[in-house]
């Protein structure tokens, strides 16, 4: 047999890639710098989509090629959460050590589950922090996941898992009678339905418990639904409180919610995606106390930590519980007492994944470049915003709010004397998808009290009190524009 060349994906030319990576940095870099002067967000051409609809190539091209067309077809067209003006659907902006962190990680390229390797303790670090920032006992787990949504099924999965006598990882759910029922309040995240459909719930075992004026859960209404289903023979086992909703910031009330998990036995989990590190502002603290007292606590590092995607948290209380609800050791992953697979742990036993990059690089880089005071005065400056541009919208007669500001979300439209909410709702589409295709900035909507709604959610490490003075003179503008056209909108 004829001896080949080895093949390698290594660049023939190291200096040149250094060169390129040189370049990528530069360019980056001066994208950050400048964002405050770019336009937010920009309509992808059909051009572009076209070459982004190209079939897979079969031979190799130059790196620089590749970078250039980077440069020309994806770049412009970002979604613009690195924006000082971003505010659509509470999404973090990032910060440049971050991801630069990012690079690294992915350069050392572990598979961060298994081994004895750096990067295990490096995760084990970053997860004794967040239970130190949430107020968890120390002999509490926690696993850094994709973000919220798999933070909350992580949560309850474990919650499934550890009502007392079922044995659901051996036996399923078909046997189980009385049938499981959870608790979550109408303005819940969506991925709390889709949870209970994956792990074999079903939706209708979630119970949608009505809100308040102020869009909070309403502790008494949740008791009589317990009751209620204790009296058919069902089976509560957990409520879902929520340390922020992502449609206006309400804050569940806690406290109460606790005292009635603890009466009836319950899991009490906090779905703090959005708000749990609100914990850091003082004029919060209080109101989420109840945080540290949770059976389970799910919250996000790429909202409210401004760290790049992807990363979100798991915290458990009970170790044991956590771990016996993933736990499973094939022989092909047997640990040592030494060597590559000794050390700690298997992340693997706390949740789903046995494939998993080395995301906690990110998070440590970022609290140990700002540490924790640092997170909180900004958390508390996303607040402070938010309650300024409340102050701007309630000096304009033009302007309503149209739900309490909690935390760093803004809901507010612009109206119009004698108009319909027919009238006002295309009248504030219209004002929303103009305010994004200017690129002035890009906030979201939704619908409060059937009125439709201009929502800034600001988790964003950029913005400054300027920018709600420019985004309340667009509005108007833009507004006034559109009524003068009249049968425009």
């Amino acid at each position: 047999m004829k001896r080949q060349e080895d093949l390698t994906l290594d660049p023939e030319n190291w200096e040149e890639m250094r060169q390129l990576g040189h370049q990528m940095v530069d360019d980056m870099i001066d994208y950050w710098k400048s964002i405050r002067e770019q336009k937010i967000w920009k309509p992808i051409p059909t051009d572009v989509k076209e070459f982004l609809d190209q079939p897979l190539p079969k031979k190799g091209q130059d790196p620089k090629e590749i970078y250039d067309e980077f440069k020309q077809y994806i770049f412009p067209y970002n979604k613009g959460n690195v924006h000082p003006r971003f505010f659509a659907w509470i999404q973090g902006t990032g910060t440049p050590l971050g991801s630069l962190a990012d690079f690294l990680a992915s350069g050392m390229n572990p598979n961060t589950t298994i081994g004895e390797h750096a990067a295990m303790y490096v995760d084990r670090q970053v997860i004794n922090w967040c239970k130190e920032l949430m107020g968890f006992p120390m002999d509490a787990s926690g696993i850094l996941v994709s973000g919220g949504s798999m933070a909350n099924i992580t949560a309850l999965t474990v919650a499934r898992n550890s009502v007392d006598g079922l044995q659901i990882r051996k036996n399923g759910l078909r046997q189980t009678e009385p049938k499981l029922v959870l608790y979550c309040s109408t303005e819940t995240h969506s991925c709390i339905d889709k949870a209970a459909e994956i792990i074999g719930l079903g939706s209708d075992s979630v119970r949608k418990i009505p809100v308040n004026e102020s869009f909070e859960m309403s502790a008494e209404l949740l008791e009589q639904q317990i009751e209620s289903d204790l009296a058919a023979g069902l089976s509560p086992f957990a409520v879902v409180g929520t340390s922020g909703t992502v449609n206006t910031g309400a804050i569940d009330p806690l406290d109460e919610l606790l005292a009635i998990c603890k009466k009836y036995k319950l899991w009490f989990h906090i779905d703090g995606a959005y708000g749990a590190l609100a914990k850091l502002d003082p004029r919060y603290e209080s109101r989420l106390k109840a945080i540290e007292s949770a059976d389970s606590l799910a919250f996000d590092l790429h909202k409210w930590l401004y760290v790049p995607y992807e990363v979100g948290c798991t915290l458990i209380r009970d170790a044991k519980k956590h771990r016996n609800a993933f736990a499973i050791t094939p022989n092909y992953l047997l640990q040592e007492k030494r060597g590559l697979s000794g050390g700690l742990d298997s992340i693997n036993h706390y949740g789903f994944e046995l494939s998993r990059g080395f995301k906690a690089l990110k998070v440590w880089m970022s609290l140990k470049e700002h540490g924790r005071d640092k997170y909180a005065q900004l958390i508390a400056q996303n607040n402070d915003q938010a309650l300024y541009l409340a102050e701007l919208v309630n000096q304009h007669a033009e302007l309503e709010l149209t739900a309490p500001v909690c935390m760093s979300i803004t809901c507010f439209r612009m109206i119009k004397n004698g108009a319909n909410e027919e009238f006002l709702q295309d009248l504030n589409r219209e004002i929303l998808l103009r305010l994004q295709e200017e690129g002035i900035a890009s906030p979201s909507s939704t619908v409060l009290h059937g009125k439709y709604t201009l929502r800034i959610a600001n988790v964003n490490q950029r913005t400054r009190m300027e920018d709600m003075d420019l985004l309340v003179r667009k509005v108007l503008r833009l507004g006034r524009e559109i009524l003068k056209l009249g049968a425009e909108i």
